[in-house]
């Protein structure tokens, strides 16, 4: 059966840069962009730096502008909540009982904060995922809060806490585990990224659970209990535990939902129905796992993908999605640059820079392969070794070419 209207679940990067993709390939046919959000696609990472800064305004984070948006000749159905899916008949129920249905369909409905018990609705405690969570925690930041609690060190955590000591705010950071990115990165890097904050001024406490937050009589929050029984006075809670798939519409569906909704290697996740971005769990077959990537790059090309894959009717002739997955984050004056799939029990070796310096480029070898490459402020370098990852290189090789200069 020939395409001639894909809708897509979500208006977000992998959405927007989707729907390029088919128009750009030569589709014409209809589309419908549903997101839950009242905005046209923007931009996440910004909200986390820049925006709180005040370096950029909130409603500055558009992917593209509107009349290259226009251009594209999309049905946008924004504010609305996708809440079932047929995938039978590749039709979608909205929270207002509309329905959308396409001969193909893409899902890119993104992720969910993880919150903590007790805090809905409490004055002060945020998550950031949107530009309303953005709008929310500047309107609190811009009060003049005498501490800011942070809890969790991974790279939203650490990139709000950065961007608060930039506004010469109180900071104190709350991290279960032992070292920050512990399952990311080898002792030695994760100790790098906590004494980056500590020398910053940020109260960085490791090891430590919390246990509840506590308002006070005006409902805001104004103290942070710890699991050994301390506690933190806070005016402002950042809480960045990680995310969940959106998938709780799709229970029921038929869909296989495992930490995200499970594709094949082309991200096709039933006939008519793919799926792209921090939703999306695949086998990438350059590593040979099951994997699902929550980066910025990642919803880039799967969107693309995944959006072009609908096109292809002979399935043998339908290409894998194999990246090379790549991240940054910049904290303080520092840019962390991270490419492919790297592990704290993996090889390191610098071959750039130095470890005291913060300025480095380290690979990380698995069996006889590089399988990663981490730089802090070492751009050109992880440029050049990302890719070499894509082309692919032997642990011998890449040291005799470190070797050569």
């Amino acid at each position: 059966m020939a395409v001639r209207s894909i809708a897509v679940v979500g208006a977000s990067l992998a959405a927007l840069r989707g729907v390029q993709a088919l128009r750009r390939d030569g589709f014409d046919g209809d589309i419908t962009v549903v997101g839950d959000e009242p905005y046209r696609p923007y931009d996440r990472p910004p909200l986390s730096k820049r925006v709180l800064t005040g370096d950029k305004p909130v409603d500055g984070t558009g992917l593209s502008n509107d009349e290259a948006i226009d251009a594209l000749d999309v049905r946008w159905v924004l504010g609305r909540k996708a809440t079932a899916l047929d995938v039978a008949h590749r039709s979608i129920t909205l929270d207002d009982g509309a329905t959308v249905a396409a001969d193909g369909i893409v899902l890119a409905c993104g992720a969910t904060p993880r919150t903590l018990p007790g805090t809905e609705g409490m004055g002060g405690v945020h998550v950031l995922r949107t530009r309303d969570d953005a709008a929310a925690l500047l309107a609190d930041l811009a009060a003049g809060p005498a501490r800011v609690v942070v809890v969790g060190a991974g790279f939203i955590g650490s990139e709000v806490a950065a961007s608060c000591r930039a506004l010469g705010l109180d900071v104190t950071i709350l991290e279960a585990a032992p070292i920050p990115l512990g399952r990311v990165l080898p002792a030695p890097l994760a100790e790098i990224c906590a004494d980056l904050h500590r020398d910053h001024g940020v109260d960085l406490r490791l090891g430590t659970a919390v246990d509840r937050i506590e308002a006070g009589d005006d409902g805001r929050v104004r103290r942070v209990h710890l699991a050994d029984g301390g506690h933190v006075d806070a005016d402002v809670v950042v809480v960045g535990i990680g995310v969940r798939p959106n998938t709780d519409w799709l229970v029921g569906s038929g869909l296989t939902l495992d930490d995200g909704v499970v594709c094949d290697a082309t991200t096709l996740a039933a006939p008519g129905i793919t799926a792209a971005g921090d939703v999306a769990r695949w086998p990438n077959p350059r590593y040979g796992e099951l994997m699902r990537v929550e980066h910025w790059d990642n919803a880039v090309h799967m969107g693309a993908h995944a959006a072009t894959r609908l096109l292809v009717a002979d399935a043998a002739a339908a290409e894998d999605f194999a990246p090379v997955p790549w991240f940054w984050s910049d904290q303080y004056d520092r840019k962390l640059q991270l490419g492919g799939r790297c592990g704290p029990l993996d090889e390191m070796v610098v071959i750039d820079g130095s470890l005291e310096e913060r300025r480095f480029a380290a690979l990380f070898r698995r069996d006889d392969q590089v399988i990663g490459v981490f730089g802090m402020n070492r751009a050109p370098v992880v440029a050049l070794w990302q890719r070499r990852l894509i082309e692919g290189i032997g642990w011998t090789e890449a040291l005799d070419l470190v070797a050569e200069g």
